[in-house]
């Protein structure tokens, strides 16, 4: 049985698989397995990977099923006791599984591992090395755009990971469940990481587990889809997750940062997308409340503690950027209201 198992979801991605797969071929850390699940590809995909990657476990669906029902179908089939997600237009340092490997046994009580996500064109540039968040759901981004330097190489507890690199420990997927489906993709490492957090698990920032990584290679290229799914899962997460107190405490400030979203979208012409968001947030308000009680029933974290874990308020700078006269369409709905927000100083580390 081997100690980890990496996860890849594949949809349409032959050109980025070299690169992926090779990089797998040359990792120090040699006890793992490689499940590779294709969602519907069209492009030979399949065919190449069973060509020249005959040690690849192939998983093989009829149709696009999305990101996150993608590696429900890989998580299933994984036996390694850290789950390890990689997205398919990434290429892994030679050492990152290894600095999985010893994070894990250097942190034994933490419950997943955020990895260094570098651009792969600029590979002195940060993507994200995890994320915050503050207290009315609003994701933050951690060092994106950023050079990487002595404040990104050391280990500190971020709130979570993201999902394009990251490894969970499987005892924490059994005590709180893995990614939900109804995300298809989007914010379901969000929604996963503040279930961890009120479960009590911890997430740790590993400087050594470096990736590079196409930054929304691919739904950069269906911008209304990427708008759609941001703002209605950002949504499924505030209502899924946040506690009682929380919820009424930001109300004022979530609505005007709807309204401002509202006045974003509209103002660059993806209104329709946007709306669709929101409608489909009502419509699936029941099944979001049912499995709130789910949460908030097993939940062990007060709500003092889960407090000391998120960032500050990332409302007034997000504010601003809505009414900026000089801003233009953003191509990745991520750095949009009300989504994540980039943080660009380092944050000190807990212990």
């Amino acid at each position: 049985m081997p100690e980890i198992s990496v996860i890849i979801v594949n949809w349409n991605g032959r050109h980025f698989l070299p690169d992926c797969l090779s990089a797998l071929r040359q990792q120090t850390f040699h006890d793992f397995e490689t499940i590779f699940v294709d969602n519907g590809s069209t492009d030979g995909s399949l065919e190449f990977v069973r060509a020249h990657y005959p040690e690849v476990r192939i998983i093989s669906l009829e149709s696009n099923h999305g990101f996150s029902e993608g590696n429900i179908a890989g998580y299933r089939e994984a036996s390694g006791n850290t789950i390890v997600l990689l997205n398919n237009d990434t290429e892994a340092h030679p050492d990152w599984l290894d600095a999985i490997h010893r994070a894990c046994h250097e942190f034994p009580s933490a419950g997943s591992f955020a990895c260094k996500m570098m651009y792969f064109n600029d590979r002195t540039r940060i993507e994200n090395c995890g994320f915050q968040i503050d207290s009315a759901g609003i994701a933050a981004e951690l060092g994106r755009d950023q050079f990487d330097g002595p404040e990104w190489a050391v280990s500190r507890e971020v709130f979570g990971a993201c999902g394009g690199a990251v490894a969970y420990r499987r005892r924490m997927l059994e005590a709180v469940g893995f990614l939900d489906p109804d995300f298809f993709m989007i914010y379901e490492d969000v929604d996963l990481g503040l279930r961890a957090q009120l479960s009590g698990f911890r997430c740790v920032y590993v400087p050594k587990a470096v990736v590079y990584h196409h930054y929304r290679s691919t739904i950069k290229k269906r911008p209304a889809l990427q708008i759609y799914y941001s703002q209605r899962n950002i949504d499924f997460v505030y209502w899924k997750n946040l506690p009682l107190a929380f919820i009424l405490r930001s109300t004022p400030r979530r609505l005007l940062y709807e309204l401002g979203s509202a006045l974003y979208f509209f103002r660059f012409g993806a209104g329709v997308p946007f709306l669709r968001a929101k409608l489909d947030v009502l419509r699936r308000l029941p099944s979001v409340l049912k499995k709130r009680r789910v949460i908030q029933k097993q939940r062990s974290l007060a709500n003092s503690q889960l407090r000391t874990l998120m960032c500050g308020s990332v409302f007034n700078s997000k504010w601003k950027k809505f009414f900026s006269a000089g801003v233009a369409m953003p191509s990745s709905a991520s750095d949009t209201a009300p989504g994540r927000k980039q943080v660009t100083a380092p944050l000190p580390g807990r212990s």
